[in-house]
């Protein structure tokens, strides 16, 4: 995404999260929200951050919520990637248990495995070399971040929204938009993609993201 979105005359920070990645080694039954939210503000902090974009990707958008009910005075936009979206309410949210999706962990294991069957699930596009690259490349999800709830406060009213929604990936999509779960607060693309837009239609989604971010 970075090219992409550099050819367009952008600055990108793309944030690794503690536990994930290359900060896998990092991961312990500890690393929840609080620990991502603070990645992500350290980024900001540290980089000097400010009228900037954030886009939230998969559980991440309730993350990038976070993120910018602390930040709001900083943050112009929050883009939502097929994401959870997070209501304007000021009671927790976004707590779920991902043992009812993707099935239970291992005995004392506290981070979910990416499979096959996951990928196969809510992102049949990524194939071939691609795929190779992506399982190569994927670390086990701590699910305290699944299971830890937010709780945003009235800051969240003053950062606007949008949305990016990916019609491959067993969601509702056109319910979604005609608001049957909710109404969507701001703009919106959709992309013929599953869940990892990023890696089959990069070039794509960075033209959505640019336009969604004016």
């Amino acid at each position: 995404m970075v090219p992409f979105l550099e050819d367009g005359g952008h600055e990108a920070y793309p944030v690794t999260l503690t536990g994930m990645g290359d900060r896998v080694h990092l991961a312990t039954k500890d690393v929840g929200m609080e620990t991502a939210i603070q990645d992500v503000l350290n980024v900001i902090s540290f980089n000097d951050l400010d009228d900037f974009v954030l886009v939230g990707h998969s559980f991440a958008g309730k993350v990038a919520a976070a993120v910018a009910d602390r930040a709001h005075e900083k943050v112009r936009r929050v883009i939502y990637l097929d994401s959870f979206r997070p209501e304007r309410v000021r009671t927790p949210q976004g707590s779920f248990d991902p043992s009812e999706e993707f099935g239970a962990l291992p005995p004392g294991a506290f981070a979910a495995p990416l499979t096959d069957e996951i990928v196969d699930r809510i992102g049949k596009d990524v194939i071939g070399q691609d795929r190779k690259w992506m399982m190569s490349k994927a670390t086990p999800w701590p699910v305290k971040l699944a299971k830890d709830p937010i709780t945003l406060s009235e800051n969240i009213e003053g950062v606007e929204s949008a949305y990016v929604f990916c019609t491959l990936t067993g969601d509702p999509v056109d319910e979604i938009i005609a608001g049957k779960w909710g109404k969507l607060e701001g703009p919106y693309k959709v992309i013929e993609t599953g869940h990892w837009p990023m890696i089959t239609k990069p070039e794509e989604l960075a033209g959505d993201l640019t336009s969604l971010a004016k």
